[in-house]
């Protein structure tokens, strides 16, 4: 029989089976290190560009050493629990029938023993590593911890401990105990695959090796036991189980002792182990174990509730009044509350003439535009191009002009490449073409113009203005709330400009082009990064394109939150930034927070949910994360170049000892605030997150008496916002504002309190009205003393002043505002009711609402046409906030809006008569007629089915609504007994006391 010829020609060597897999795999795992490579060292080149390259060192050689340190241990107990149970195996087995299945195990085993031996070690290290580097700010705190300089009431230890000692304690305590169950599992498993353990009819067989291996094991974890029910003596004070946070009665005097006890007995049960591995009896220690099982059952849950509910609940308040005392006093020192200034304010009802002389310049600052709805305004009046845009909120802030302050809207003109024509979309015009905004937009927030927009301070293109123009400040806005993901800028010196500028400032030229200057990214120019980035950013565009050369730099990572968070991984940061043209710079300023949730004896707050308010609900502010602090502090300022992406970082709360910490641990990336130029200090601004976190505990914690406190009679909440149809809390109000207690107005964030809200309805009166100086005064480095002040006014009870909800009420129930705003909305119109503004002037509450009118069409925007203001039970209405205050106040508030002057018409000259308003009175009657006429027109057109004949009557009205308010605007404003027209007489109807199902 002949053999089959051989297909493998002769002379050549037979190839090598299964050589294909070994090359994928290797090809593979070089495509992902070098992806994996790519992103790193881009890290490393955006950090080093920066100047921030100290923390990607920190932070990343941080978390390799903990990995290291928790991939060893993990490792290596796992490891040698296995190595020795392997070793300890006996050589033969007293039962055959397990024999055989032992030696079936083995066998199977055997051909990837070694590779299992070490595998299997190197698995559970690598999951210990990733969980123990997690762990990296706990470790680096404790390293560098900095004294509070408090102690807690009841160990006498400083806080720091419990901010920074414990939790890494706790966190070594929980991993050792981890690895220790873990390599105790992998020994048992072991010594009982090889022999060492057997189950028999008579009982379990245990080698003396196997005896030893669990007895040590059994000691060890007993004695980290130990270290844990010790350490958990010390995390009663941190416990937010109870109605109120920290160790209680029950947990003085009952939890804190048992918890020693059986730390000592856990530790007396390990002695018992290692005493019976060496003497081979185990009676004691099993004895001992069920011993400390059956304590921690009965001292560590039974004991405490005996006492919980037969001592303590049938006198609770009695026996809880110390410690809530110190929750008390502890929850207001973690938040920042435990400075706070309370008076008294005995609000009256009375809008008396005359009674807002005391408060002349805060009348005069009253703001007037709603920074949430003029959004459009600008957007319709600045824009220029469709590849611009402003956001949706606008910011509030202050500059001083003329010699004074004014409060200002303002906003930069950011970039929205998504609005170029769709056949202009292409990556070169997406990354290298449009690459920036232009310039900043700002208006007086007091004042408006005749026919209702905002009077811009700063505005155009070019940009100018009372805050600079193009040769004082660079209007380029490269780094903002909304740019492009990534940019290609830069070129070398003489070539072609290729980015948009800005439109030109003549008719028929072409738009500018413009070369960026400065220093905003890492360079992209070589071969090597252009690959490293064409994979960061997933594009063959930037390997391949000539909108790449060897200048050019490449900026991404561009919201300024997202970058401080970059290069401050320990803070939490504000979800507002905001804008400031300073030192010839267009800068953001960010608000940076240090928290900790181990502060003894504090309470615990969900920042999302403290922080949500109507303007997080709507998506014009970042919320903050889903996270629980009890300690926060305003540790951090940072400013953001808009044109070159720099961000610094000031060291604003210097007495803070967990930014000491981390001050130790960047040694070089906080600047101290004393170098802070006096420009940025003027625009610095108590933060809105921090103030709502705080408002939010203060609802509860203004009350300090623990009997009070304990019985709830006195809990307040944050109104909900009266403008929107959702229950959302409303927004607290920046403004320029003088407190009863200060001498001149300063820059306040503010916020008003009613009676608690309980499911979903409350008594909507007012209570209290929170404010916080935002005014840390214009000197380089120099803080002012009053800045963040927060004062508290505490209305009594007794006083009914009404609350948001029941102003927006009582504008919305009168008859002569609601006939009035029903003849606006007849015109196909949309009437939009502004923020409603809380302050405490004329010895009372006034309420300030503007009313925007909003046409149809694309083009349309809000128009500021009327002011709603409140007093007690009176209302007032008018086109000016001057005119409506006047009514309010019987014809004489005693103080000049903002709007004092706008009248509609030009001014007369010096010695000029103003013209009579006579025909003004009759136009606005004429036109009010035709309305009227137009709307019945319209309704038999609609009725009859003529469409086309409605839509002319809807003209019409159109029309003759603007008439009336062109008329209106020219009729000087009068007395309420006097006044003209039946849309400019204010309402006095009592407001009926309300219900306490009332709610916003």
């Amino acid at each position: 029989m002949s053999r089959p010829t051989s297909p493998i020609p002769p002379g050549r060597p037979p190839s090598r089976r299964g050589a294909l897999t070994p090359t994928l795999i290797v090809v593979a795992l070089v495509v992902v290190g070098f992806i994996f490579f790519a992103n790193v060292w881009t890290d490393v080149l955006w950090y080093q560009q920066l100047g921030y390259f100290e923390v990607f060192v920190t932070e990343n050689l941080s978390r390799i050493l903990i990995f290291l340190a928790g991939f060893a241990l993990m490792f290596a107990a796992v490891f040698f629990a296995i190595r020795i149970a392997y070793r300890a195996r006996p050589v033969y087995a007293p039962d055959s029938e397990m024999r055989d299945n032992l030696n079936r195990y083995q066998a199977q085993l055997e051909p990837v023993r070694r590779v299992v031996m070490v595998g299997l070690p190197i698995l559970f290290g690598l999951f210990a590593g990733s969980a123990a580097a997690s762990q990296w700010q706990r470790v680096l705190l404790f390293f560098n911890q900095e004294p509070f300089g408090e102690k807690d009431p009841l160990f006498d230890l400083d806080i720091s401990f419990y901010v920074m000692t414990l939790p890494f304690l706790g966190f070594v305590t929980g991993f050792l105990i981890s690895v220790v169950v873990v390599a105790g599992i992998a020994g048992i498993l072991t010594h009982y695959l090889y022999g060492s353990i057997r189950l028999l009819e008579r009982g379990v067989f245990t080698s003396r090796a196997a005896q030893i291996h669990l007895a040590v094991t059994g000691a060890t974890f007993l004695i980290l036991l130990g270290v844990n029910f010790w350490l958990d003596r010390y995390s009663a004070l941190q416990s937010d189980g109870g109605r109120w946070a920290g160790a209680l009665y029950t947990d003085v005097n009952a939890v804190i002792p048992t918890k020693a006890i059986l730390a000592v007995a856990a530790v007396l049960v390990a002695i018992l182990f290692i005493v019976a591995a060496f003497i081979g009896r185990w009676r004691l220690p099993v004895i001992g174990t069920a011993m400390l099982i059956i304590t921690s059952i009965l001292a560590g849950g039974v004991y405490p509730w005996v006492i919980q509910q037969f001592q303590v609940r049938p006198s609770e308040e009695t026996y809880e009044r110390d410690f809530i005392k110190r929750n008390i006093d502890m929850t207001r020192a973690a938040y920042g509350l435990d400075q706070i200034q309370v008076d008294r304010y005995d609000a009256t009802n009375t809008a008396n003439t005359g009674a807002l002389a005391p408060d002349a310049q805060t009348t005069a600052n009253i703001r007037l535009l709603d920074p949430n709805l003029i959004s459009d305004a600008f957007s319709q009046l600045e824009q220029y191009r469709p590849y611009y845009q402003f956001p949706d909120a606008l910011n509030v802030d202050r500059y001083e002009v003329d010699g004074k302050v004014q409060d200002t809207v303002i906003a930069v003109r950011e970039l929205n490449p998504t609005n170029v024509a769709t056949n202009q979309q292409g990556w070169l015009n997406q990354h290298v073409v449009y690459t920036h905004g232009y310039g900043v937009v700002a208006a007086k927030g007091n004042k408006f113009t005749v026919d209702g927009k905002p009077e811009f301070l700063q505005s155009g293109i070019p940009s100018t203005g009372v805050l600079g123009d193009d040769s004082t400040y660079q209007p380029r806005i490269y780094f903002g709330e909304n740019s492009p993901e990534y940019s290609i800028v830069g070129a070398p010196d003489g070539a072609t400009p290729r980015e948009q500028d800005r439109p030109s400032g003549k008719e028929g030229e072409a738009d500018n082009q413009y070369t960026f200057e400065g220093n905003g990214g890492p360079n992209v120019g070589s071969f090597f990064n252009k690959v490293l980035y064409s994979i960061k950013f997933q594009s063959s565009d930037l390997l391949l394109s000539d909108g790449v050369n060897a200048e050019s730099q490449i900026l991404y990572d561009r919201n300024p939150r997202e970058r401080v968070e970059k290069v401050a991984p320990y803070l939490t940061v504000d979800g507002n930034a905001y804008p400031a043209v300073v030192d010839g710079r267009v800068k953001w300023i960010v608000d940076g927070y240090t928290t900790s949730q181990f502060y003894p004896y504090s309470q615990q707050e969900q920042l999302s949910a403290a922080t949500a308010d109507s303007q997080t609900s709507a998506g014009r502010s970042v919320a903050l994360p889903n996270s629980s602090v009890n300690y926060i502090r305003n540790s951090v300022k940072a400013t953001v170049d808009a044109y070159d992406g720099a961000v610094t970082l000031y060291a604003w709360d210097d007495q803070d000892p967990i930014l000491k910490a981390w001050q130790k641990v960047y040694p070089s990336s906080l600047k101290p605030y004393s170098e802070m130029s006096g420009d940025v200090m003027s625009h610095v601004r108590y933060p809105e997150d921090l103030f709502k976190v705080q408002r939010e505990l203060l609802g509860r914690y203004h009350v300090t008496d623990p009997g009070s406190f304990y019985q709830a009679k006195d809990v307040w909440s944050v109104p909900n916002d009266p403008t929107v149809d959702t229950d959302v809390k409303q927004p607290p109000f920046y403004m320029s504002l003088q407190m009863p207690d200060q001498e001149t107005p300063a820059f306040q964030l503010t916020s008003s309190f009613i009676p608690q809200i309980v499911n979903g309805t409350a008594r909507n009166v007012l209570y209290g009205f929170l404010a916080a100086d935002s005014d840390a005064g214009n000197e380089k480095g120099v803080k002012a003393e009053s800045y963040g002040q927060l004062r508290l006014l505490q209305i009594p009870p007794e006083i009914q002043v009404p609350g948001p909800g029941q102003a927006q009420n009582k504008f919305n129930s009168d008859p002569t505002v609601s006939q009035a705003l029903n003849l606006l909305r007849q015109g196909a119109s949309e009437v939009l009711n502004g923020n409603l503004l809380t302050l405490p002037v004329g010895g009372g509450i006034l309420y300030v609402q503007p009313v925007y009118l909003k046409s149809t069409g694309e083009t349309s925007y809000p128009t500021l046409q009327r002011v709603l203001v409140a007093f007690g039970d009176k209302v007032g209405f008018a086109p000016t906030l001057d005119g409506a205050l006047k009514q309010l106040f019987g014809g004489d508030s005693g103080a000049a809006a903002g709007d004092s002057d706008n009248t509609g018409q030009t001014p007369p000259a010096p010695g000029e008569t103003p013209p009579p308003s006579a025909g003004a009175q009759a136009d606005l009657k004429a036109a009010l007629e035709a309305a009227n006429a137009a709307v019945k027109a319209g309704q038999a057109a609609l009725a009859a089915g003529d469409f086309a004949a409605y839509g002319e009557e809807q003209k019409k009205l159109a029309a003759a609504l603007q008439k009336a308010l062109d008329a209106e605007v020219k009729i000087p404003v009068a007395a309420p007994e006097t006044a003209p027209s039946p849309e400019a007489t204010p309402s006095a109807e009592a407001t009926p006391t309300p219900s306490p199902a009332a709610s916003n």
